[in-house]
């Protein structure tokens, strides 16, 4: 039986009644074509079984149809829930995600940007410990590489998808302050890794003041220790005072209500708890967590997009902050009115190691 001849991209401007070149615009999604050329293109590719091959399109173009993607943890759903954005912003564009993750450490954030521009991506989406102090950024700046950032509040000379971080994390003393606590913390990893939770800390703390609160415990730690229980069990011991957490992120506050269990501690009896980003999981829990509730699929999405645009030749212009609402979940109570502090020490179960011996531990 005779081979079926081959469709080319000639065959679909001919059945469009185009050139060549305008078809290959549309099917590319390379340049402009009023809307009218660009039905009669695709309505032909769809009737002629066309397909415009990413390798033809590479090679026709000098592209590597890849888009390189960095984030701090994939452990952290809210970054995998990011991810889940952009592929689907990118699905139908002929661009593959190359994904790599940092860790919260800036020498592996830039090793890996750097290995991502290496492999000749064609454009970069990127959440980073410190963006302006990446040296591979400049790297793509310097080859053109287009660029959009996730998460980071604004920053000058570059693009990013975020949320208000300062004016979410207001309205989180705003909600303790309504129920009568005083005496709070902000749980996160270390600051100097994440502008984010320094922002955030630093909004609480500024409506804790002006609600006449007093300032917020800073409580820090690194990723492996918000992995361990007992270390954060220990963290929480030694501020037995406090009525209420605001942790820099879910993944945080759902493991300061593990930790609090290990210490006798009910929640939000005992201890008050407020994450931020309103992942999927924390409405699941046995006590659905109070949060900030962002959408992290819709930052994905939108940080994509623009980088879509951009590498068509769009304008660097940045879109406003993505919405975020309070979620009260039930993990936010008025405090107890009787003093804690004797009956948190005496709650603390013998499987949880002093503070004193745990940091020399650590």
């Amino acid at each position: 039986m005779p081979q079926k001849p081959k469709v080319t991209i000639k065959d679909v401007a001919n059945r469009a009644g185009c050139g060549v070149a305008t078809a290959s615009r549309v099917l590319n999604n390379s340049g402009p074509a009023s809307g009218d050329v660009r039905a009669r293109v695709e309505q032909a590719a769809r009737d002629l079984g066309f397909s415009f091959s990413a390798l033809g399109r590479a090679l026709q173009s000098n592209r590597t149809m890849t888009i390189g993607c960095l984030v701090p943890s994939l452990a952290n759903p809210v970054f995998a829930e990011a991810v889940q954005g952009v592929q689907e912003a990118l699905a139908g564009s002929g661009y593959q995600l190359l994904i790599a993750s940092s860790n919260y450490d800036a020498a592996a954030d830039d090793e890996a940007l750097t290995t991502l521009i290496s492999k000749g991506v064609d454009g970069l989406l990127a959440t980073l410990v410190a963006p302006k102090d990446t040296p591979a950024l400049n790297l793509a700046r310097a080859r053109g590489i287009p660029l959009s950032l996730m998460f980071h509040d604004p920053i000058p000379g570059f693009i990013t998808a975020y949320v208000d971080n300062e004016a979410a994390a207001r309205e989180v003393a705003r909600q303790f302050a309504m129920r009568g606590h005083r005496r709070t913390g902000f749980l996160a990893l270390k600051l100097a890794s994440s502008d984010r939770s320094r922002n955030r800390y630093a909004g609480f703390r500024v409506e804790c003041q002006s609600l006449g609160m007093a300032d917020p415990v800073l409580i820090e730690l690194t990723e492996a220790e918000a992995r361990q229980p007992e270390r954060l069990a220990a963290l929480l011991h030694a501020h037995a005072d406090l009525t209420a957490i605001f942790a820099s992120n879910d993944f945080l506050a759902i493991a300061v209500q593990k930790a609090a269990r290990l210490l006798g501690w009910r929640v939000p009896h005992d201890l008050s708890v407020v994450g931020f980003d309103g992942i999927e999981i924390g409405r699941l829990l046995d006590v659905p967590l109070a949060t900030i509730e962002t959408a992290p699929e819709a930052m994905g999405r939108q940080a994509a997009r623009t980088l879509l645009d951009l590498m068509q030749g769009g304008v660097l212009v940045q879109p406003p902050p993505l919405p975020s609402d309070f979620r009260a979940g039930a993990t936010l109570a008025a405090p107890r009115t009787e003093d804690l502090d004797d009956d948190r020490v005496a709650a603390r179960p013998p499987s949880v190691p002093s503070l004193k011996t745990d940091l020399k531990q650590g």
